[in-house]
C-alpha cells in the first residue's frame, strides 16, 4: 500500500472530480475542476499534499485527462481504476456526510438526488479503491 497521499480524478467531458486522499483514508481536499484546467489543477493538489501518485477512473474522457496530466506532470505516474459504480457510491457518501433534513430525510436514498455535483466524492471512492480501503 503507498505510504504518500494520493491525487484521484473522476474524469468527464465537461468536468472532472478531484480529490487529494492520505494513505490512512482522510480526504485531504475535495474540488470539481472544469477539464480544460485538470492538469494544472493535479499539479497544484499533490505538490500541496505532497502526493506521489494520481488516480485516474478508467472510462469516459480517461484518454483525454491523462494526456493532460501526462503533459503537466510527467514525473507522477497515473494508475488506472475501475469507476464501476462510482456514481452510486459517491451519491451514498454524499449522503452520509450531509445528512438530509426536513422532509428530504423521508425520501428514500435511492430517490434522493444531492443538490450539487459529486465528481469530487466519487475521485474519493476511486482513491480508497487504489488504497484498498473502498467500501463494497
Amino acid at each position: 500500500m503507498p505510504e504518500a497521499a494520493v491525487v484521484a480524478i473522476d474524469p468527464g467531458r465537461d468536468k472532472c472530480g478531484l480529490a487529494a486522499v492520505a494513505a490512512d483514508g482522510a480526504v485531504l481536499a475535495r474540488a470539481i475542476v472544469p477539464t480544460p484546467e485538470i492538469g494544472p489543477a493535479v499539479v497544484a493538489l499533490a505538490s500541496e499534499h505532497r502526493a506521489a501518485t494520481v488516480i485516474l477512473g478508467e472510462r469516459t474522457g480517461a484518454r483525454e485527462v491523462r494526456a493532460a496530466v501526462e503533459a503537466t506532470a510527467p514525473d507522477l505516474p497515473v494508475h488506472e481504476v475501475d469507476e464501476h459504480m462510482t456514481t452510486l457510491l459517491a451519491r451514498r457518501r454524499y449522503w452520509r456526510e450531509n445528512p438530509p433534513r426536513g422532509l428530504w430525510r423521508l425520501l428514500p436514498e435511492g430517490l434522493r438526488l444531492p443538490p450539487e455535483p459529486i465528481d469530487d466524492w466519487a475521485a474519493v471512492i476511486l482513491a480508497e479503491r487504489y488504497l484498498g480501503l473502498a467500501e463494497r
